[in-house]
């Protein structure tokens, strides 16, 4: 495997990575939107 193949393969690994983490991270805000429901609305300022 020559040097450019493998530079090649470290970059897609790491773009797949950092869209696993968003994927996440937007995972978590939307089931945190869902938790908190229509209360969000109700709460005092």
């Amino acid at each position: 495997m020559s040097e450019k193949e493998s530079e090649k393969r470290r970059r897609m690994r790491s773009i797949a990575i950092a869209w696993a983490l968003v994927g996440l991270a937007a995972l978590f805000f939307v089931v945190t939107l869902v938790r908190l429901g229509a209360n969000v609305g109700n709460r005092a300022l």
